[in-house]
This record gives structure tokens, sequence and C-alpha cells, in this order.
């Protein structure tokens, strides 16, 4: 019953989406547990890239099936406008290809507007978030408010709960979610309208007991995460996080799936490290001396576009992410991206106050504070794009990687030197995840 967890490791954008796609070739089932529109996992379909923010990365396969699992929160007009655009493009949506739980939660058109009001100035509380309503959307979820999939079963109970819903939001900031023209009639109109259009492309159902049959059945279920141990609600730089857990236990909780049932965990880190939004950076490098690494590797967000912050490698960040998910291997993506640096730095540790920290402190504050301790390894000038064996990689590049195992503790399960899909290298001259 092969069931394999793919996490980000540092702060989202690690390239997780190449990895799943990767790995969804041999895949029965593909499968997003947490997060929502504020997603952007990048593929490439039919030689162009393809940004997916709730599409599972899987979809684009023939063979497996792709969830929402009900750990995620579900934006139908914007899953609608994305299946409507990657049908442009060539990939087949339908009932019998993608499913989505009754247990899942749905941002409405009130959770986007009060996500952007929180983010608009001068707001003491700007987190730097995507304004999907994701985390409004949440909110409502763990104060038993919430509006899911299963509810329309009952139309009637469904409209009294959206205008309950309603009634108490309309006093949120001045009464601004008024001037937007919405209703609790209207809005349930247009929900309910999706919902019946959703229905052409997606079956409604309880996938918890259907996907633990399949793993028992020994079926191939990959888990799909978004965003990173970084950004994990518990776990992660608190409060400059996502609304949703991002580690392995949240593949739990968001899927229905025992820990028992999963049997690997596999962790994404890039070969450096990059950040969007607000939050604390110790390995950040001046924003001047940031652009080259930015330009080369594309470094723009998938979902908003806005440029990345980047950094040299964290391996206390890192370190924290194989603790909390017990990661069976990490994938080391965009170790090309380095070519040409005449040295690459590693933070080994941190510095606060005289005190050396090896794994992140829970206070952000203190985590501003924090000065990295670097570790200088040399760099290598030839191109490793095309390489596809481990040891055809330079020597220098070699070693990097063979430090980054020390500092986590974790073996690599592969790295990545470039966006093509077999662009994969295995150290141990094997290739078998599943």
């Amino acid at each position: 019953m092969p069931v394999v967890a793919v996490i980000g490791a540092q702060w989202g954008d690690e390239g997780k989406g190449s990895v799943v796609d990767f790995l969804a070739q041999e895949a029965d089932v593909v499968v997003r547990f947490q997060g929502g529109a504020n997603a952007g996992h990048t593929v490439v379909y039919r030689g162009q890239p393809l940004a997916l923010h709730l599409l599972p990365c899987g979809i684009i396969h023939e063979r497996p099936l792709s969830v929402l699992a009900n750990g995620v929160v579900v934006d139908v007009s914007a899953l609608l406008e994305e299946i409507a655009w990657v049908t442009q493009r060539g990939v087949s949506v339908t009932p019998a290809r993608l499913k989505i739980s009754d247990r899942a939660h749905i941002t409405l058109p009130y959770h986007r507007l009060l996500d952007g009001f929180r983010e608009m100035p001068p707001s003491r509380s700007r987190l730097g978030t995507t304004q999907k309503g994701v985390g409004p959307t949440y909110v409502d979820k763990i104060d038993r408010t919430g509006i899911r999939f299963a509810d329309f079963t009952d139309l009637e109970r469904l409209k009294s709960k959206i205008a309950f819903n309603w009634e108490q939001k309309v006093s949120f900031g001045d009464g601004f979610l008024l001037q937007s023209g919405l209703t609790a009639d209207s809005l349930f109109e247009e929900l309910v309208s999706n919902y019946e259009k959703l229905k052409d492309f997606a079956e409604i159902m309880d996938t918890v007991p259907w996907l633990n049959r399949l793993a028992m059945e020994g079926k191939r279920i990959l888990l799909e995460g978004a965003q990173g141990t970084g950004l994990d609600a518990d776990h992660g730089t608190y409060p400059f996080v996502t609304s949703s857990n991002t580690t392995a236990g949240g593949a739990c909780t968001g899927t229905g799936l025992p820990p028992s049932r999963i049997t690997k965990v596999l962790g994404v880190a890039k070969a450096y490290t990059t950040r969007v939004g607000e939050g604390p950076f110790p390995t950040e490098m001046p924003w001047e001396q940031q652009a080259d690494l930015r330009e080369r590797g594309r470094e723009y967000g998938a979902t908003t576009g806005r440029p990345r912050r980047c950094g040299w490698f964290d391996a206390v960040l890192v370190r924290h992410a194989c603790l909390i998910n017990g990661f069976s291997g990490l994938v080391l993506t965009k170790l090309d991206i380095l070519t040409g640096l005449p040295t690459v730095r590693l933070a080994t540790a941190y510095r606060w106050q005289g005190r050396f920290l090896e794994f992140l402190p829970a206070d952000s504050d203190v985590l501003a504070q924090c000065e990295p301790v670097y570790e200088e390894m040399d760099g290598w000038l030839e191109p490793i794009g095309n390489i596809r064996r481990w040891q055809d990689l330079p020597s220098n590049a070699q070693r990097l990687v063979d430090r980054i195992v020390e500092l986590t503790g974790v073996p690599i399960a592969f790295v990545s030197v470039g966006p093509e899909r077999d662009a994969i290298l295995f150290p141990d001259g094997g290739g078998a995840i599943w």
C-alpha cells in the first residue's frame, strides 16, 4: 500500500509541483490535502509551463485520478476558471478523473474581501497573503460556521447558513462589505449555480473511506502538499504563516488517511532559499545581490507574480522540517541555478545574543534578530542542466549535496538539475520511489 507524501521543507516554492509531476507518472491517485487557491504549482505540459492553483498536479497525466480532499478550502468560481483554462490547453477534467471531498470547506466572495481588507494599508496585521480568501475560510472552519460541499444536500439549510454568516460579517470593518454590492441571496444563488456547473467536471463524494479502501488495495497514492513547513500554522514562523497545516501530520488530517498508511514522506528543498511575503528570513541576501539568482531561478510567485526574496540554503530551517515531518528522504531542486557562483554558502546554525541555535525559535522577533552562521564551499562553473547521471556532476556540486545530507541528517532521494521531467539524478544510482 504505497502512500507517498510530498512536503515542502522551506517556505514554499521549493518545486513541489515538478516533484509531484515526476512521481505522478506512476501514481494511481494524486491528492491535494490542504491550502486553497493560494497555492501555485508549476508543471510543464506539452512543452509549456502550466501553473495550477487548486487542481492537483496529477490532472495533466492520463493515469492517476485527482482528488481535492477534506483539508482543502475550495473557491468554486476560481476552480471553474482553472478548469476552463486547463481544458483549453488540452487537459481532460471529468467527474471520472476529479473527485472532491464533501467535507471540504468552500471559499466565498466575502472571504476574499475580508482577506484583502486586512492587507490594505494602514493595517498593522499585514502578513503578505495572496488575498485569495484562504485564511478567512479556515477561520470559519474553526469557528464552526463554515460552508461545506456536504451542505448542498439541504439547500434551505445552506441558504440560512449563508444568511447567518453574511449578517455576522457585514459589521466588520465599518461595514465595508455592504459596499461590495453582495447580498446573502446573491451569494447563495451564485454558489448554487457554480456548484451545478462544477458537477460537470468533478464528482463530489466522501473521499475518506474511498481513499482508505484504495490504500488497502495497494494503489499508489501521492499526497501533494502546498506551501512549506516554514509556513505551517503550528510549526512555522508564526504569525507569518499560512492558515493550514502544511506538514505530514496535515496530510493525515487533510485526507482521513491514518499515519500508518503513509509509507514514505519526501521533503522538498531548493539548493538555496526563497520566501514570498512578510516575515523573518535570516539567510536573505541583500536585495541588490538577489537579482541574478532571482532571474536565473525564475523566482516569481506562480499565484501573485510577486518577486520572491532570495537567500542561501538554511540548514536550520530544513533541519526543523526534517524533525517535524520525519522525512524518508530529501529532494533537492534547482541545483543548476547555483552554477557559476565561485562560492556557495550554507547556514549551519544561528547566532542570537551570544547563543548558537540549531533549531528554529518559536518567536518570530527572535528569528528576525538571528544572524546565520555560514559555511562556505567552492562552487562550480560547468553547466549541469543536461547531466542525467549523478556521477557526472562536478565534484563540488556533489560535495554540496553531501554536506546538506550531513547537516540535515536525511538522505537525498533525488536531485533536480532543471525543469524537464527527466532532469533527475539519483545519488544511490537507483530510482525507485514507490
